[in-house]
């Protein structure tokens, strides 16, 4: 029993020892210095940093050379607050860490007592000075609120400099794939689209065949996410490209959202016809609809999560209903009963074939038919029989090409 225990521990630990530097992919951090009015650097100054979101906090000391730094931050919204003995406690909110990005925030200080307390909203940065990482961040606000057809966040990457998006796909994709994975297409910097890697939440979310993703969170689950076009840290083992998602997490606020994307034909185009009666619409009907719901775990009289424990959930239905219109190419009516006169070429006796040699040429011939028609009697019964089977065209005068027209549910 102690043995399986160990085992089980054993495991656990190198699960987590796995992910460490799986997540640190989608992680940021907050670095900077602390100085006076005079910019020299205060050592030994308490810095401590909270998550304005689920409440957690942790807190570190200004070297001697007044730097200080949280590394492995959750994307988020946080409060740093910097406090010296003689000077005024500083308190800059707001200060935002996306995916993968490294915030810089230089604190100056100014003399007084601890009591008082100077605050200041952070802004946004323009210029990452951190890292030689190049990339750009869709955030949620753009994912939600952005139209997006079919609610596919990965449309958005056409966001950011130098990326294409919805190109056709690779010839074996759709065969081997199947679904939209096949058609996620994404060249950036005129890469190829089977360069690219993709990450969830840090963990490797790339399917190895065509290099697509293999989980694809719902457009509402998600916080946001960067595409990182080049100079990538030692963390990104390969691809030319990494699009990196991050999902939302809970907070210490219950939230929650329902929604509902509708589209049908009644605001669509009649189809196209160059001749015959007018088409009606062909039925198309489409909905995606859900919902999301985080906040603390909180089980009454026995748990309260606030600060500690939180969750995030979502759900999201798809229903698609619609008739799409083919074209196919199917032999006449005549041919069905022998007669391949529309065939320029002829059609010719297999029981007739011989071969023969001249001056070391070998050379097969076989005669036509009689006025290129299939005696009755030399059709199989069995392939008579399934010709039952098999639509005849509802177009003649298009000949032997595109003589077919069907609506497919």
């Amino acid at each position: 029993m102690r043995s399986s225990l160990r085992t089980g521990w054993f495991l656990i630990a190198l699960v987590l020892a796995f992910q460490i530097p799986a997540i640190s992919q989608t992680l940021g951090d907050i670095a900077g210095e602390v100085k006076d009015q005079q910019g020299a650097s205060i050592a030994a100054a308490s810095v401590s940093l909270t998550n304005q979101s689920t409440g957690a906090s942790r807190s570190t000391i200004s070297n001697d050379s007044g730097s200080y730094a949280f590394p492995a931050l959750q994307p988020g919204v946080y409060t740093v607050k910097v406090e010296k003995t003689g000077f005024k406690a500083s308190i800059e909110k707001d200060v935002e860490v996306q995916v993968q990005a490294n915030v810089r925030r230089d604190i100056v200080l100014t003399l007084g007592q601890v009591s008082e307390t100077i605050e200041v909203s952070a802004s946004a940065a323009t210029l990452q000075t951190e890292n030689a990482t190049v990339g750009t961040v869709v955030e949620q606000k753009r994912i939600v609120e952005l139209p997006i057809n079919g609610r596919n966040y990965l449309s958005l990457a056409g966001l950011a400099p130098n990326v294409s998006f919805g190109f056709p796909s690779a010839g074996q994709a759709d065969g081997r794939q199947g679904g939209d994975r096949a058609n996620q297409n994404i060249s950036v910097s005129g890469q190829r689209n089977n360069y690219n890697r993709f990450t969830l939440d840090g963990v490797e979310n790339t399917d190895p065949n065509f290099n697509t993703y293999v989980i694809f969170p719902s457009a509402e689950a998600l916080q946001e996410f960067k595409v990182q076009t080049g100079v990538y840290p030692a963390e990104f083992g390969r691809g030319a490209t990494q699009i990196n998602v991050s999902t939302k997490g809970g907070g210490n606020t219950f939230h929650g959202a329902a929604y509902e994307f509708l589209r049908n034909e009644k605001m669509d185009a009649k189809n196209y016809r160059f001749s015959g009666p007018e088409r009606v619409k062909d039925p198309f009907k489409w909905n995606q609809y859900g919902f999301t719901l985080s906040g603390p775990v909180i089980i009454p009289k026995i748990f309260n999560g606030k600060n500690k424990l939180f969750f995030m959930t979502n759900y999201e239905w798809f229903r698609q209903r619609r008739n799409v219109l083919a074209t196919y190419n199917l032999p006449s009516a005549a041919m069905r009963n022998g007669d391949f006169n529309q065939i320029a070429a002829g059609i010719f006796d297999p029981l007739t074939r011989r071969t023969t040699t001249e001056n070391g040429v070998t050379f097969t011939t076989a005669s036509q038919f009689p006025n290129n028609t299939i005696p009755v009697g030399r059709i199989n019964p069995t392939s008579t029989k399934l010709l039952e089977f098999y639509p005849t065209p509802n177009l003649p005068s298009a000949g032997l090409v595109r003589n077919h027209v069907i609506s497919q549910g």
